[in-house]
């Protein structure tokens, strides 16, 4: 199976994920962070996406065999749920922020049926509310969620808190740790940068 520092490595290379030890990053949440993770270049990247979707495949595999349906979320994780669902041969949907204000209002588009056993796939997991607003649509629609694969992870302690309150499993490919041990490998940061980074983590995490 592929490891955390490679798929770590591989965001590096094509920049989906950037590390600024001394000129921090602003979140759209207000939040000033020194790593900014954009996943969706990881479309543009017929081999690492493909990497991606078979390392998520054999997570969900290997976590969760009894899945019947691949859930992405709108709007990053479409297209990682499309091909992971092609991989395992899988339904697929999609579930939106909120209900749409128009036609049939829908927040869940594709076809699920009662009772459907079903594995969200994230591209980013921060805080985990997102994804476990769309647990909570899934299980308001009748189905029984798994549990939700991602790519990456900060490690936040309030993502751990939130789904263990919830009662939702998640696993990622990587994580924050991984990617400081990938980008310090690669001459991306310097090991005088590893304590505020993790220093970062920590204070946002309490």
């Amino acid at each position: 199976m592929t490891s955390a520092k490679e798929i770590a490595q591989e965001l590096l290379a094509i920049k989906a994920v950037a590390l600024q030890p001394h000129h921090y990053f602003t979140w759209t949440s207000g939040i000033q962070s020194p790593i900014y993770c954009d996943n969706r270049l990881t479309m543009s990247y017929p081999s690492v996406r493909r990497k991606i979707a078979q390392a998520l495949s054999q997570v969900i595999k290997e976590h969760y065999p009894q899945v019947q349906v691949v859930a992405g979320t709108a709007t990053a994780g479409i297209p990682h749920a499309a091909w992971v669902s092609d991989l395992l041969d899988l339904p697929m949907v999609y579930v939106r922020d909120s209900a749409k204000k128009h036609g049939k209002t829908n927040q869940i588009e594709g076809r699920l049926t009662p009772e459907a056993k079903v594995v969200i796939v994230e591209d980013l997991i921060s805080t985990g509310l997102s994804s476990l607003k769309v647990a909570q649509a899934l299980k308001e629609a009748g189905c029984q969620v798994l549990g939700v694969v991602a790519i990456f992870s900060y490690e936040l302690k309030k993502a751990q808190e939130a789904f263990a309150e919830a009662g939702v499993s998640y696993h990622t490919l990587t994580n924050y740790d991984a990617l400081i041990e990938a980008a310090l490998e690669a001459d991306y940061i310097a090991q005088e940068d590893v304590a505020s980074l993790l220093e970062w983590r920590q204070t946002l995490g309490n």
